[in-house]
């Protein structure tokens, strides 16, 4: 169990905000393996502020993915204030601020991780987004620019001062994109200086690796991002282990009920056309690590719709059945 600020979670495994991925129908297919909270796609505090319709859609929401963080960004404080109170207008429970994002058009706006190269900035943004809510706040930070700007203590500090109630490490640089190792030695120094919760983030692919994070780190949460694209079940898989039972590996029928399910969350949301076009993506990742999953892959840009879904899905999953796979 974790507790951010006056919120409560059930469990202290929560999904990272993926630009393109953690949608509201992904999120629900995270929510319903395990995961005690989920969080949004990066949404832009000027496109909330300047009430763009297309930014808007980044607030859906659904009961059952309670409760929910929304992760802005921008670098403008006062506009960072106003975005935040619209968001907890439409729901959110928590309000997380992007401190991170090495994407160049992010970074150029000054938003993202070049607010670790501005302390003042990052001050003034998190002071002031504090004052406009009364949800949870929470902030996402890298561990500095690049190794000669390691900031991750002196940032997670300067966060705990201005109010946030709790800090996510991904212990990578700026720099570094998501290339090398994410060096978790770092999420340990900053839960060693900070008394809000420090939740880790970086290179969890597999179960085991979210229960080494916590022995190693000793943090409070761990975020999943990439480990969970096509692979809702990891959240499971760790609750298992935590119980000290040993993880299941999902069946092909369940793999496939959980292919479907997300496929009629995502048509309901896009409609169905484009949820068929997305699916063609999401599958690569659902069947990685399947066997003859390259037959399968051949078949994917005939997915156009439901009927076409099925079809490929039936012809492959049979495949594997026949032969015991």
């Amino acid at each position: 169990m974790l507790h951010i600020g006056s919120l409560k979670l059930k469990n202290s495994l929560i999904m990272a905000p993926l630009a393109g991925i953690t949608n509201l129908p992904f999120r629900l297919m995270v929510k319903k393996s395990g995961a005690g909270l989920v969080t949004t796609e990066m949404v832009s505090a000027m496109g909330l502020a300047g009430s763009k319709k297309k930014t808007f859609r980044y607030l859906q929401t659904d009961p059952e993915e309670r409760p929910l963080a929304v992760q802005i960004f921008g670098s403008d404080p006062e506009v960072m204030a106003r975005a935040a109170e619209i968001v907890v207008e439409a729901g959110a429970d928590i309000v997380d601020i992007n401190m991170g994002c090495p994407a160049k058009k992010v970074l150029k706006t000054g938003s993202g991780g070049a607010l670790l190269r501005s302390p003042e900035k990052t001050r003034q943004i998190v002071s002031d987004v504090r004052r406009a809510i009364s949800v949870p706040l929470t902030v996402k930070i890298r561990a500095g620019w690049n190794a000669d700007e390691s900031v991750a203590v002196e940032t997670a500090r300067l966060i705990e001062d201005c109010g946030a109630d709790a800090v996510t490490i991904h212990p990578r640089f700026v720099k570094q994109g998501f290339t090398g190792n994410a060096d978790w030695d770092i999420i340990a120094e900053v839960k060693q200086h900070v008394k809000i919760p420090v939740i880790g983030n970086g290179d969890v692919f597999k179960p085991s690796l979210a229960l080494d994070m916590k022995t190693r780190t000793a943090c409070d949460g761990v975020m999943i991002g990439r480990g969970a694209i096509g692979n809702p079940w990891i959240f499971r898989q760790i609750l298992e282990l935590e119980e000290g039972l040993a993880c299941r590996e999902p069946e092909l029928s369940e793999r496939r009920a959980m292919i479907m399910e997300h496929f009629r969350h995502l048509s309901l949301a896009i409609g169905e056309n484009r949820a068929a076009k997305m699916m063609r993506g999401l599958l690569l990742w659902y069947t990685k690590g399947l066997p003859h999953s390259g037959r399968f892959r051949g078949k994917m840009t005939s997915i156009k719709d439901f009927d076409t879904l099925v079809s490929a899905l039936d012809q492959y999953f049979s495949f594997l059945e026949d032969r015991g796979l």
